[in-house]
């Protein structure tokens, strides 16, 4: 019976120990490479450290999920730098009350991170086998307030509209005209602008009193914003 007892432990001791790294990861991830670098969000400190990192990257990745850097997911996409996932989240001021429109779900991570903190996220991706992987992984993840669309996400998605903020996660050569209609009245739209080769311009869009305003934020490498061909 001890026998048995040892070779139990000794089965189950390297999956708690693996759960208990990787939340010490997400702590160490928190601590070094977001809130030293500025973010000061409290809502997103505390959806990075709660957010699984490691169930959002292909298998062979999982190591490294909380390096400091993107990672490949397939299909030519990535899941975003950390820092850059909570300097997003933040920039935004997203509230309980929110409803945000994010155009590239990709693995999910971001949309996440946001669902942790607002009330609805829709999110598009146009690679239909992302789109389902990532459906399928936020719903068994319990994320009952994220909808995945699969579309092009340049026309935004007005049966929803008008949203308090929009996410791209994807560079744009211009800021897609639709997605400045379907955004809020004193809402935020946060991404990257430039060419999608080149090195781009993080830039930050708010809509006040019907006007629009734009600031630039620094500078980024993203994925391109990727078409429909139909």
């Amino acid at each position: 019976m001890k026998y048995l007892y040892v070779l139990f432990a000794f089965l189950i001791l390297p999956w708690s120990t693996q759960a208990q790294d990787y939340k010490q990861e997400r702590e160490k991830m928190v601590s070094e490479q977001i809130a030293r670098r500025g973010i000061k969000h409290v809502q997103t400190l505390d959806a990075m450290r709660k957010v699984e990192r490691h169930l959002f990257v292909p298998p062979g990745n999982t190591r490294m999920a909380y390096a400091d850097s993107p990672l490949a997911i397939g299909y030519g996409q990535t899941i975003s730098q950390p820092y850059i996932v909570a300097y997003m989240t933040q920039i935004i001021e997203p509230k309980s009350t929110h409803k945000i429109l994010e155009i590239g779900t990709g693995s999910g991570y971001q949309a996440a991170v946001l669902a942790e903190i607002v009330d609805k996220v829709y999110t598009i991706e146009i690679v239909p086998e992302l789109g389902e992987t990532a459906t399928d992984r936020l719903r068994k993840l319990g994320y009952d307030n994220v909808e995945v669309i699969k579309a092009d996400g340049y026309n935004g998605l007005e049966e929803h509209a008008p949203f308090d903020a929009i996410v791209v996660t994807a560079a744009s050569e211009h800021i897609p005209p639709s997605l400045i209609q379907q955004l809020k009245e004193g809402g935020k739209m946060i991404i990257p602008v430039g060419s999608p080769f080149l090195v781009q311009t993080l830039m930050l869009v708010e809509k006040k009193k019907g006007k629009l305003s734009t600031s630039s934020l620094m500078p980024v490498r993203f994925v391109p914003f990727t078409r429909s061909r139909e």
